[in-house]
């Protein structure tokens, strides 16, 4: 049974702190870490507001996650997701999964992320200033789904 921490908090994270959790486990052969943050490609994003569901969205990642845990062997997995106002540059998400296998690792790595852009209930916004936008679901988020489907037949 995997060790399993969910969070979801306005607070920052601490990387090293989380990845520590991890450390001195010589069974674990391979941690995948995976940190979001507030992107701005163009000059168009200074801001981000994220807004959930409390109960709700925790419960969400965690089915996300134990059905990772159905498809590999993890033995350790860590998502810690911020709410609230950020600014461009700051942490939003970390996912760690730790396996005895680097390819386990990865994948769920990749499948929780994944998952946890289009079915946890999350709300979007972002924008410069007091100029904030909702956002839609991307579709590329959507078609990244796809590559699973595979794990869900029969």
């Amino acid at each position: 049974m995997a060790d399993i921490r969910i969070q979801v908090q306005s607070a920052d994270f601490d990387f090293a702190a989380e990845y520590a959790r991890f450390d001195g486990n010589a069974t674990m052969g391979a941690i995948v870490a995976f940190v979001g943050r507030v992107r701005d490609l163009d000059g168009s994003i200074s801001a981000m507001s994220l807004e959930h569901y409390p109960g709700m969205t925790e419960k969400s990642l965690a089915k996300i996650v134990d059905e990772a845990c159905g498809y590999w062997p993890l033995q350790a997995v860590t998502v810690i997701h911020r709410v609230g106002d950020l600014q461009a540059a700051e942490q939003i998400v970390l996912v760690l999964t730790a396996s005895a296998h680097r390819q386990a690792a990865y994948e769920s790595n990749a499948f929780i992320m994944d998952f946890l852009k289009t079915q946890a209930p999350f709300w979007k916004k972002e924008g410069n200033g007091a100029c904030l936008k909702w956002l839609d679901a991307r579709e590329s988020d959507q078609s990244a789904l796809d590559r699973w489907q595979y794990l869900r037949v029969g």
